[in-house]
């Protein structure tokens, strides 16, 4: 932590520093969170992350300390991102957008897209012959993941953009993924719902993300007078801040609970 004399930035709650840190009380901040590649390392086969006591424990003392202001963000149904935590934060929003789960437990979801089952199919029969790739079917979507063939990322992205073309999904790209999904909202989408109800409203929002698919999350942060904090290495990007990979996430959110505050440096 820094020593330097504080300021308080003009209509912000935020504390800022002459090196460029930023400090936000916890009883300031709602905190959304991202998981794969945030919270948990990335995986060639996405259901070998699992469960982690230790991190779980963590998010649940966060999530309590910041009376429920936390939501994890994801790319994963809710109910995989439940098996995950063990089921331990109530607000999730997952799909990218798609399906929402707020304080009280209501469930809001984007309808099925008609042509869905047929990207499906087109997928299965492209990525059969390739068994390098990886095929993760989800309720409202299909993701190609490419991480153990990287060599065919190009071909995989073109096929996946002919799809969307041709059945008017939405394609997604990620890291090392590929995924056609229905139409419907997007991670700042859901953050800006969060933000609309109780216990997040009023609060600056802190969105933590490493993909381009997060982007979206960190410009709805900004566009709130909050924050996006990149995990992963420097690129062009919506966020402001920057940590540097999983490890260093926990333990920010570690010592963000012992201090009070969430440490907030500027990348240049």
């Amino acid at each position: 932590m820094s020593s330097r004399t504080r300021r308080h930035r003009p209509g912000s709650g935020l504390i800022l520093l002459t090196d460029k840190t930023t400090f936000l009380p916890l009883a300031e901040a709602s905190l959304f969170l991202d998981l794969d590649g945030t919270l948990a390392p990335l995986m060639a086969r996405p259901h070998l992350v699992g469960p982690d006591p230790k991190r779980n424990r963590l998010l649940r003392d966060v999530a309590e300390a910041m009376e429920g202001r936390l939501a994890i963000i994801s790319g994963r149904s809710i109910e995989e991102v439940d098996r995950i935590t063990g089921g331990c934060i109530a607000c999730v929003a997952g799909l990218h957008g798609l399906e929402r789960r707020n304080w009280n437990g209501k469930l809001d979801s984007a309808p099925p897209h008609p042509q869905l089952e047929k990207a499906v199919a087109i997928v299965d029969a492209f990525a059969h012959p390739r068994p390098e790739l990886l095929i993760e079917k989800k309720r409202l979507g299909v993701a190609l993941h490419y991480r153990e063939a990287p060599e065919v990322a190009a071909e995989a992205l073109a096929f996946a953009r002919r799809v969307a073309w041709a059945t008017g999904l939405k394609l997604q790209e990620g890291n090392m993924v590929a995924e056609l999904r229905c139409p419907g909202g997007d991670k700042g989408d859901m953050l800006h719902a969060f933000m609309q109800e109780r216990p997040f409203a009023g609060h600056f929002p802190v969105f933590v993300g490493d993909d381009v698919t997060d982007e979206d999350g960190f410009a709805a942060a900004q566009s709130l007078d909050g924050v996006g904090v990149l995990v992963g290495p420097p690129r062009r990007t919506h966020a402001s801040c920057r940590l540097e990979d999983v490890e260093d996430v926990l333990l920010w959110l570690e010592l963000s609970l012992q201090s009070g505050s969430f440490e907030l440096l500027a990348d240049p």
